[in-house]
């Protein structure tokens, strides 16, 4: 290995680093900021981390949206912390968005728990928290927050969006919504509206949070934590995210080497996990944000009555769309609807199906080949941008 080649692996190896939360605060009294149900609310925070550096003409700029319970911490470690943010593996010099050429940005999205606006926040009215008198929050009201940010940052066209899951919702939202704002875009295991099934998962989760006898209406801050509702919510929502093979090869029908005297504890390993993630879960969300969270995405329905293609003719914005063979909670034929509808419209669309035992949780997990798809996607929107 030559010394380039070397130090080119050192600088992968590193990371980023340490790196800080940061806080924008917009639509103070006396112009709130307006949702999409026509209500207003205000100020409003959007925690956020940036990573590399700006572009002088402001033409590097990828925005990084995160799944339903993610945060604005994707890369890098807060000092003292033990783990790296949530996309750390993909974020940074040499890897797929790469630091050393693009100025990387991720917020916690409106009506979130990790520093922006949400319903656990001050309701300056009332000067208590929100609880349920915070406003019902749509995927198009979380992309007007980024939007707002991106303006504070100086960024008026993004050379990318991408997001999976929840944030490929949001991706393209901003496709539809801004597509003179967006050169390209990354949908990673999306969907453009959800299922009565996927629908039914979050209902049967929203129910567990309110049926625990601490929920108390919403209004339980500063009193006992509707904890084992939300725990229950994670559980089953965590099921989803995985597949029968991942779940066979990581459990199978084993047994736990210490079980509690009780009939019904937990016996098989698989009951351990749930249980672990489901405790672990409620240390670091909060359960009205699960609430209003799923309540969005369920209601997300970018078309809006009308066919997709028609929302997407004309649009120039290149769209890569990925897809994970074992995703059963957003399966490939879901992905391909948006790709027929890109095609239909005309759009510059690529779609991929990547072979995965991991479920949903695929794009967290399986990077090599992302790293290669987006990497090579993301030179050609970059170098397409700065040519033209």
């Amino acid at each position: 290995m030559n010394l380039g080649a070397q130090k080119d692996e050192a600088r992968q190896s590193e990371g980023i680093g340490t790196v800080r939360t940061q806080a924008f605060t917009f639509g103070n009294h006396p112009v709130p900021f307006v949702l999409e149900s026509g209500e207003s609310i205000g100020p409003v925070t959007l925690a956020y981390e940036t990573y590399g550096r700006l572009d002088a003409d402001a033409s590097n700029a990828i925005l990084i949206l995160h799944a339903l319970t993610g945060d604005a911490h994707a890369a890098g470690f807060h000092e003292g912390d033990t783990n790296p943010g949530w996309w750390d593996d993909m974020i940074g010099p040499g890897r797929a968005f790469d630091t050393d050429r693009y100025f990387v940005i991720c917020s916690n999205i409106l009506g979130g728990c990790k520093g922006s606006t949400g319903p656990s926040s001050e309701n300056p009215l009332t000067k208590r928290p929100y609880g349920l008198e915070f406003p019902v929050i749509t995927i198009g009201d979380m992309v007007n927050a980024q939007k707002r940010l991106l303006d504070h940052l100086g960024i008026d066209r993004l050379l990318a969006v991408v997001g999976g899951s929840m944030g490929g919702m949001q991706a393209l939202q901003w496709v539809v919504s801004y597509p003179e704002k967006v050169t390209s875009a990354i949908l990673i295991a999306t969907t453009a509206e959800h299922t009565p099934q996927q629908i039914a998962f979050n209902e049967v989760a929203r129910q567990a949070i309110m049926a625990d006898p601490n929920w108390n209406n919403g209004d339980y801050y500063g009193l006992d934590l509707p904890d084992k509702g939300l725990s229950v919510a994670r559980m089953i929502g965590h099921i989803t995210y995985m597949s029968d093979d991942s779940m066979n090869e990581k459990f199978g029908r084993r047994v736990k080497d210490k079980k509690q005297p009780f009939k019904f504890s937990p016996e098989f390993e698989v009951e351990g996990y749930l249980h672990y993630r489901g405790y672990n879960f409620i240390n670091r969300f909060d359960p009205n944000s699960y609430l209003y969270i799923t309540k969005a995405v369920d209601s997300f329905t970018v078309a809006n009555g009308k066919p997709l293609y028609k929302l997407l003719e004309g649009v120039r914005t290149r769209v890569l769309i990925i897809a994970f063979s074992s995703d059963w909670l957003y399966p490939p034929n879901q992905s391909q609807q948006i790709v027929k509808a890109c095609k239909v419209a005309g759009a510059d669309a690529t779609y991929c199906e990547l072979k995965s035992s991991y479920g949903h949780d695929a794009f967290l997990v399986e990077f090599d080949e992302q790293t290669y798809l987006y990497s090579h996607f993301l030179k050609k929107a970059y170098d397409g941008r700065r040519a033209s």
